[in-house]
């Protein structure tokens, strides 16, 4: 089916229902529809054939969610682009993923004139307002468009969207995202993270629609939920719990590091959260300490959903039931735990030889289901790679306890090989956690003559806290061996993230490796 029909059927089935909300602005399902299926013609009428691909760069805004859906009506490739990264990153995935049009926010339209000559593939630079010399108006176009189109026929494994990933490791990634990836990702979605749900529930997108809540605007558009869209270009956990309560939200996605400035946020105590259902994070491991003090703040809400760009929403999740603050012993320890596998997806532990292994065994995590990518695009090397024997090979370590329950401890390439001695800094970083003054820790291995690599804890302190490094490393003592704790301990004033909020572990290195032969 192709995936822009979760839109048809529910306007037709809900037209007057709440779609969209963005401030004082507000779209019915009947409405949203409309307004997506004259984009559709418009498109068409401008020379776009199905199989093309779009690329969408906009803060969130309304027409994020009609841009999306017109490329899956039309069977266009929808390639959205994270706001936040530089004119030399969004002009290598334009040009990259050969987008024959460009539909963007007003924010951007300097800066794509800009980087024009790097982009020649785009035919149609299309602007939501401030339209001058090539660009053309998105509502004029709109206006000009039908209200009735026919969604086109498209086969399952067609591309609907072209998820590039963050790009720390070299140029970014697109990982080819199906019609049947989408449709299964919203089913699961309905299966395992809020069954029972329905048109009176509602989204909050805070994070990037580009990203993972764009992706959790299908399953609530799928059943007539309306889109909350925080009418903010930056992170207010004020205004965040005010749509909270406001809107009566019962579902949004959010990142480790939202959620740790949420709870930190006075505005926790101050509005009425209560009708979240499910508050879902990914994208980063979060800390057990800082996942029991989400709990502690936010209630039963909380859903961990791990899974990749190449696998979206997800591989494994753990349900509401498993996030406990007071539990038998077996229980608490998952809580460390990235959950189980979804309902219908499988996961194993590989060794380097793709060999499986037994429970509490460390290796490799690999998937395999209808949410793993097709490849990526124009890249046929890594999909080899990365597709080996029918398996998504993540590049995740990790192991499987005896109930399957999965403990993701690092990237293979963050591994830290000291003296023979494969060490985790996961485990580092979930010890430091705990001292009362570490805010935020990262471990990384730096450079040692005798050792080969050295175990570094990387640490910013809470307002007004302090702490030696002598004191942080005899704290690890009383919570890991000996030969992980670390052997030295940087302060900063904050770690370096990149634009998903995920630690940038290469970048700290870098500094320590500058100048040498051998590099990790």
């Amino acid at each position: 089916m192709n995936i822009g029909k979760l839109l048809t059927k529910t306007a037709r089935t809900y037209p007057e229902r709440p779609a969209i909300v963005y401030g004082p602005k507000k779209l019915t399902y009947g409405e949203f529809n409309a307004r997506v299926n004259r984009l559709s013609n418009a498109l068409k009428h401008l020379g776009l054939r199905q199989g093309d691909t779009v690329a969408l760069l906009q803060y969130n805004y309304p027409e994020t969610l009609e841009s999306l859906f017109a490329c899956f009506k039309s069977g266009l490739g929808a390639v959205p682009i994270n706001w936040r990264l530089h004119p030399n990153e969004f002009s290598f995935i334009i040009d990259h993923s050969e987008a024959k049009a460009l539909i963007l926010s007003p924010e951007f339209n300097e800066p794509v004139v800009k980087i024009r000559e790097r982009i020649p593939n785009v035919r149609h630079l299309i602007t939501l307002s401030g339209a001058e010399g090539e660009l053309k108006h998105y509502e004029e176009l709109i206006a000009k468009g039908s209200d009735r189109f026919s969604d086109a026929t498209v086969d399952p494994d067609d591309l609907a969207w072209i998820f590039y990933t963050s790009g720390t490791t070299g140029q970014p990634k697109g990982a080819v995202l199906t019609h049947r990836n989408l449709l299964a990702m919203t089913m699961n979605f309905y299966a395992d993270i809020c069954p029972g749900f329905g048109p009176d529930d509602a989204i909050l997108h805070a994070a990037p629609l580009s990203h993972g809540s764009g992706l959790y605007a299908l399953p609530n558009v799928g059943k007539g939920a309306a889109n909350i869209i925080l009418a903010s270009k930056s992170f207010d956990p004020d205004l965040i719990f005010q749509s909270i309560q406001n809107h009566r939200v019962t579902n949004m996605f959010a990142a480790p590091t939202m959620i740790k400035l949420m709870i930190e946020s006075s505005a926790v105590d101050r509005y009425d959260h209560t009708s979240m259902k499910s508050l879902n994070y990914g994208g980063a491991p979060m800390l057990v300490e800082d996942l029991k003090a989400a709990m502690s703040k936010l209630g039963c809400c909380l859903v961990q959903l791990y899974g990749q760009a190449e696998s979206p929403m997800t591989i494994t999740y753990l349900p509401h039931a498993d996030h406990v603050l007071d539990g038998p012993l077996e229980q608490m320890k998952r809580l460390a735990s990235a959950g189980f596998a979804r309902t219908d997806v499988e996961v194993r532990i590989f060794d380097s030889k793709d060999r499986e292994l037994f429970p509490g065994e460390m290796g490799e995590i690999v998937t395999q289901s209808d949410l793993v990518m097709k490849g990526y695009w124009r890249n046929h090397e890594a999909t080899k790679e990365t597709l080996r024997n029918g398996w998504l090979h993540t590049g995740d370590m990790g192991f499987m306890d005896e109930k399957g329950y999965l403990f993701i401890l690092d990237r293979s390439k963050d591994m830290i090989i000291s003296g023979g001695e494969n060490i985790y800094p996961r485990e580092i970083e979930e010890a430091l956690i705990q001292h009362p003054a570490v805010r935020e820790v990262a471990v990384i291995g730096v450079p040692d003559p005798k050792w080969g690599e050295a175990v570094k804890a990387v640490v910013s302190l809470v307002k007004g806290e302090t702490v030696t490094e002598g004191a942080l490393i005899e704290f690890c003592r009383d919570h890991i061996a000996s030969y992980k704790k670390p052997r030295s301990v940087d302060f900063v004033d904050d770690l370096p993230k990149n634009n998903y909020g995920k630690i940038l572990k290469r970048e700290l290195r870098s500094g320590y490796w500058a100048g040498r032969e051998r590099k990790v």
